[in-house]
């Protein structure tokens, strides 16, 4: 997948500078920051529990594409070297299903929010973070299963979202990549995995 492949090279790249900190600066202890990234989302639910996130009694059909690209901005306030707050919206990508007849659907998936931050600075151009927070969310189902047992509605709601990371500071810019997982129901759990750039102010 193209953006497996970049995210590997990304990761590889900052590992390579990580051999050499005199080429990073410190980050500013406090202040504000923003960026953007991109990476691919995963669902982490089965066909049964897919059915039952859209509908009642669905069935006679298959997930045919888990998989998408997405991406996300991201706008933080650092208060001081532990400790952030930040508001998000990300795309999600699609999650694709297969009906009888080869008739599809398709899954969209977005969501904002808001998270804090709690971050661990390793040395003053490494910092990992662990982040918890509400996501607003909405999956437009769009299409038709053909002479599946379904009725499409779309679905929204509020839930958790919570993630890992790891970022390289090189003041006055910032390059991490991160996991989160958007917990939006039992049955529609999808795990993200970006890798973004920004900047300080």
């Amino acid at each position: 997948m193209k953006v497996r492949t970049l995210l590997t090279a990304s990761f590889a790249s900052t590992a390579l500078l990580a051999t050499a900190p005199s080429a990073f600066a410190a980050p500013n202890a406090d202040g504000l920051y923003l960026g953007i990234g991109t990476g691919f989302s995963s669902l982490e639910n089965d066909d049964d529990e897919v059915g039952d996130f859209i509908s009642d009694g669905a069935e006679d059909f298959d997930l045919d594409d888990e998989e998408d690209n997405g991406f996300k901005g991201f706008v933080g306030y650092e208060f001081n070297p532990y400790f952030a707050t930040e508001i998000f919206y990300a795309d999600l990508g699609r999650t694709r299903l297969r009906g009888n007849s080869d008739a599809n659907t398709d899954l969209e998936s977005d969501a904002y929010g808001a998270s804090l931050v709690g971050q661990l600075p390793i040395t003053s151009w490494f910092t990992a973070f662990a982040k918890a927070g509400v996501a607003k969310w909405q999956t437009d189902v769009d299409g038709n299963l053909g002479g599946a047992s379904v009725d499409l509605e779309d679905q929204d709601g509020t839930d958790p979202v919570y993630g890992v990371g790891a970022q390289f500071n090189f003041d006055p810019f910032l390059v991490r990549a991160e996991y989160e997982r958007y917990d939006f129901d039992s049955d529609y759990k999808i795990d993200s995995f970006t890798a973004s750039a920004g900047f300080r102010f």
